[in-house]
C-alpha cells in the first residue's frame, strides 16, 4: 500500500466533480457531437489523466506513478470494447445522435459508483485471500478465449437484466420524447426508451467490470491507484466514443491485441500469487514491463489495422453514421 496523503484524495474528488459539472454545462443543450468537438474533449480528459499522473509521481513516488500509468492505460485499452457495445446499444434502440451524450453522461456516473464498489471489494478480498488471484487469472484467460473465438457480440441490449427489470417496475413507451426520461400519459408516469438505454449501458458496464477489475488488480492492490486510474479512463469514454464512432471496425486487429493483453495480465496474476503463496523464487512481472507490453501491443494492433484494412466496406452499425432525420423509434422498447 502506498502512503497517499488525504489532500491528494481531495484533489482527485474535486477534479472529477468539477470536470463532470463543466462537461454537463457544456452539453446542457442536446446537439450532435462532431469529430472536432469530440477530439477536443478527448484531449481534455487525457490531459487531466496525465497531469494527475504527474502529481502521483511527484507526491507518492515513482512506483505509484508507474502503477497509475499502467492501470490507466490498461483500463483505457479495455474500454475500447465498451465503445463497440455503445454502438450496438444505440443502434438497437435507434437513439437520436443528439441525445447520446446525455445517456453516456449518466452511464459514466453509474460506472464511477459501481467500479468504486467493485474495486473496493476486490482490494479487500485480495488483501485477505491471495489465492483469489488464481481465480482472477482464470477469468482473464476465459475472456481471452471468448475474444479469440469472437463470442463477444452476443450481448443483446433488449434482453439485459437491467432493461427487463426496468420494464417490470415502470411502463416504457414506444417513442422518444426529446431528452426526457419520463413523461405523463393518461395521467400516469411512464418511461421513455431513453431510460431503457441508460439501463442497458449500466448493465453493459457491469459485464465489462468482470474483466476490468481483475486486470487492474494485477497492476496494483492499492485502492487509490486502482480507483483513480479507472475513474480517469472512464471519464474519457464518451469523448472517445464520439471521436471514433463510425471508425471502430477499421481497428479490426485491436480485439486480438486486447486478448493478448488480458492473457499477459493473467500470467502476471499467476506469477504474483505463486510468488506469495508457493515460493519467493517465483519471479514477478514488474509494473514497468507491464506498461511496456501494453504500449507495444496496442501500437502494433493499431498499426496492423491501418496497414491491413478489413476486407469489404466497413459497417459499424453505429448510429453516428445514420441520418438525423431517421425516425427515432426504438426496437422492442
Amino acid at each position: 500500500m502506498h502512503d497517499v496523503p488525504m489532500w491528494l484524495w481531495m484533489v482527485f474528488a474535486v477534479t472529477v466533480l468539477v470536470s463532470l459539472a463543466v462537461d454537463l454545462l457544456a452539453h446542457r443543450q442536446a446537439h450532435i457531437i462532431g469529430f472536432r468537438e469530440a477530439a477536443a474533449w478527448s484531449g481534455v480528459w487525457v490531459g487531466l489523466a496525465i497531469v494527475f499522473g504527474a502529481a502521483v509521481f511527484l507526491v507518492v513516488g515513482t512506483t505509484a506513478g508507474v502503477e497509475y500509468t499502467t492501470a490507466w492505460l490498461l483500463e483505457k485499452s479495455l474500454s475500447v470494447d465498451n465503445l463497440f457495445v455503445f454502438a450496438l446499444i444505440f443502434g438497437y434502440f435507434r437513439v437520436p445522435r443528439a441525445y447520446q451524450h446525455r445517456v453516456l453522461f449518466l452511464g459514466v456516473l453509474g460506472a464511477l459508483v459501481f467500479r468504486g464498489v467493485f474495486l473496493a471489494a476486490g482490494v479487500a478480498v485480495v488483501s485477505r485471500f491471495t489465492a483469489v488471484l488464481f481465480v482472477f487469472a482464470a477469468i482473464l484467460f476465459y475472456s481471452t478465449y471468448k475474444i479469440l473465438r469472437e463470442e463477444e457480440g452476443s450481448f443483446d441490449p433488449g434482453r439485459s437484466i437491467a432493461v427487463r427489470m426496468l420494464r417490470k417496475v415502470v411502463p416504457v413507451r414506444d417513442e422518444y420524447a426529446g431528452a426526457h426520461f419520463f413523461v405523463k400519459e393518461a395521467g400516469r408516469r411512464v418511461a421513455t426508451p431513453l431510460l431503457a438505454v441508460v439501463a442497458a449501458i449500466e448493465a453493459a458496464d457491469l459485464v465489462f467490470a468482470v474483466d476490468s477489475v481483475p486486470a487492474v488488480l494485477a497492476v496494483s492492490s492499492d485502492a487509490f491507484i486502482v480507483y483513480t486510474s479507472n475513474a480517469f479512463a472512464i471519464l474519457g469514454l464518451r469523448a472517445l466514443y464520439f471521436m471514433l464512432a463510425g471508425l471502430l471496425d477499421r481497428f479490426h486487429y485491436l480485439s486480438k491485441g486486447l486478448a493478448l493483453i488480458l492473457a499477459f495480465i493473467g500470467v502476471k496474476l499467476i506469477l504474483q500469487a505463486s510468488h506469495k503463496l508457493i515460493s519467493a523464487d517465483v519471479p514477478e512481472i514488474p509494473s514497468p514491463l507491464s506498461l511496456a507490453v501494453i504500449v507495444v501491443v496496442l501500437a502494433v494492433s493499431v498499426g496492423l489495422s491501418l496497414l491491413r484494412p478489413p476486407p469489404g466496406p466497413a459497417d459499424t452499425g453505429s448510429p453516428s453514421s445514420a441520418s438525423p432525420s431517421e425516425k427515432p423509434t426504438p426496437k422492442d422498447p
